[in-house]
């Protein structure tokens, strides 16, 4: 069993929509440049998955971003604003 703890008490928050609205990418496009499913990208947007190291790693390089700019265990500014 993984050591860390998943699910409500240690999420793992995302930036993707934010960063695909802001270069203008779909989700099937972001889907083919890391080669998965597009609905592998909304289940990661939703919260529903969480991505592996290497799909962390691979979607970080396609914004030519660090992974922790991306990916993060604490909400990013302005995330759940309601």
């Amino acid at each position: 069993m993984s050591p860390v703890r998943r699910g409500k008490e240690l999420p793992i928050h995302n930036r993707l929509p934010v960063l695909r609205a802001e270069r203008g990418m779909s989700r099937a496009e972001l889907a083919e440049a890391v080669e998965v499913n597009p609905q592998t990208i909304g289940a990661l947007e939703r919260g529903d998955h969480y991505p592996s190291l290497d799909l962390a790693l691979r979607i970080s390089a396609v914004f030519g971003l660090p992974v922790e700019a991306v990916f993060s265990r604490a909400p990013f500014d302005g995330e759940g604003d309601a």
